[in-house]
């Protein structure tokens, strides 16, 4: 429509009208999200490998991450090119297997203490406990032992708001931040309350010489390498601001959709129990364990297809761009979706069944299409923080399962995708019951 473009469309149904493109139209089709703009959406897995790793390097993220640096601060998950490489050696060393280890312990224990409210037999909001567990998990791995109790839950609360108010922003015309209205209000303070504990930490930790061991020690012994100097307090809240808002919403999605289809497909989760009998016994999970639980990570590999956060991942063209048969012009948006490719039936016979056994290694030379499972993206831009993921998504999984059985919702309840900035469960309403109490369980 005139002015509109598709508004109308992605208003009524966001993710509908996204997985029609791949019903109705070819490889490549052009829609409208801004005035004046041009957002094409690829849809061929080759193609969209080609974006993201042939032509990576030479294209701009787009509008999504250029909004977000504007909201957050210039980040590793907003750079893009060779400042991109610059910010990623930065931050690699938080996300390597040595740090990753000693991390599995915070979030087993964040987990541990979570399950520890939930009320036996009463109804609980799967998707927000998500969240403040995801957020709880995180915080606590980049501020172990720098923040004394009450900062940190004032972080924790103020974080939130940033979070849950980052996406409409980023979807919103730029002059809606602008208007005196409460919820601006709100964001704005909170983010200004983020960055000023942050820094306060970083100036505290930089007088003291103190190495705390957790992820903002090691940002602080992190050096910027434009300056070669350590990166200031700002840098340091910048790239913590990004990496909550782009990891605790995602991870808290996987999170409720996997323990819903356990709920849903008791067969399933009776596997994953006895998997984890056989590997742990009766002690809790620890770092070695993850890679001898293969049923576990096919049951997360399955939500990551079948329950994808992403919904429109962008890129822009900054110069005149080949992308297989077609000359794209320089300042042209790109955009992908893989809620809608990992559903896509000519990739995923049966898409809508939850089925872990598609991941056996025969089922999936069989049937598998390369570029056609894209969970942490591709290529130079692939989300720096996979692992960290995978490894929350495994702990904490295995924690509660074990400790709680949920009950799925009744049959008038539909628990349906909803995307906002990411995709998530619309409401998710299921009632705990406990299997075994912490104490119950050996120290490893």
């Amino acid at each position: 429509m005139p002015l509109l473009g598709h508004a109308i469309q992605l208003i009524r149904d966001n993710l509908g009208f996204i997985a029609s493109l791949r019903t109705h139209y070819g490889p490549l089709v052009e829609i409208t999200l801004q005035p004046g703009t041009r957002t094409l959406i690829v849809q061929d897995p080759d193609l969209i490998r080609t974006m993201l790793t042939d032509l990576g390097p030479s294209l701009d993220k787009g509008r999504f991450f250029e909004k977000m640096g504007q909201l957050l601060g210039d980040s590793v998950v907003t750079a893009a090119s060779q400042k991109h490489v610059r910010k990623r050696r930065q931050l690699q060393p938080a996300f390597g297997r040595p740090k990753i280890a000693h991390y599995v312990d915070i979030m087993r224990a964040e987990t541990d203490s979570a399950v520890d409210t939930w009320v036996p037999g009463r109804q609980l909001d799967v998707h927000r406990a998500m969240i403040r567990l995801s957020l709880d998990m995180l915080a606590k791995t980049i501020f172990a032992d720098s923040l004394d109790d009450a900062t940190f839950r004032r972080l924790r609360d103020d974080l939130s708001v940033v979070m849950n108010g980052v996406g409409a922003r980023v979807m919103l015309p730029d002059w809606v931040e602008r208007l005196p209205l409460p919820h601006n209000r709100r964001f704005n303070a909170a983010r200004d309350a983020v960055r000023a504990t942050i820094e306060k930490a970083v100036t505290e930790l930089q007088e003291t010489g103190r190495d705390t061991g957790d992820m903002l020690s090691l940002l602080l012994r992190a050096t910027d390498e434009e300056t070669g100097r350590p990166l200031t307090g700002h840098q340091i809240s910048s790239e913590i601001l990004t990496l909550a808002v782009a990891g605790t919403e995602t991870t808290a999605s996987v999170l409720s959709w996997t323990l819903y289809e356990l709920a849903r497909n008791p067969e399933v989760e009776r596997a994953v129990l006895a998997e984890l009998d056989t590997v742990l016994g009766s002690r809790p999970i620890a770092f070695a364990d993850l890679p001898h639980l293969p049923y576990l990570d096919r049951v997360i590999r399955e939500a990551l297809r079948l329950h994808h956060t992403g919904w429109l991942v962008t890129r822009r063209t900054v110069t005149r761009t080949q992308l297989g048969p077609w000359s794209i012009p320089a300042g042209t948006e790109l955009a992908y979706c893989q809620h809608a490719l990992h559903r896509d039936p000519a990739f995923f016979p049966d898409p809508l069944t939850f089925d872990p056994d598609r991941w056996l290694d025969d089922a999936q030379a069989e049937a598998f299409t390369p570029g056609a499972f894209l969970p942490f993206g591709a290529g130079k831009h692939k989300c720096i923080g996979d692992r960290f993921a995978l490894t929350e998504l495994v702990t904490a999984i295995s924690t509660i399962i074990r400790r709680v059985r949920f009950a799925p919702p009744p049959h008038h309840q539909e628990v349906r995708p909803v995307a906002q900035a990411t995709v998530r469960p619309s409401t998710l309403l299921m009632t705990a019951h406990r299997r075994i109490e912490p104490a119950e369980q050996q120290e490893p």
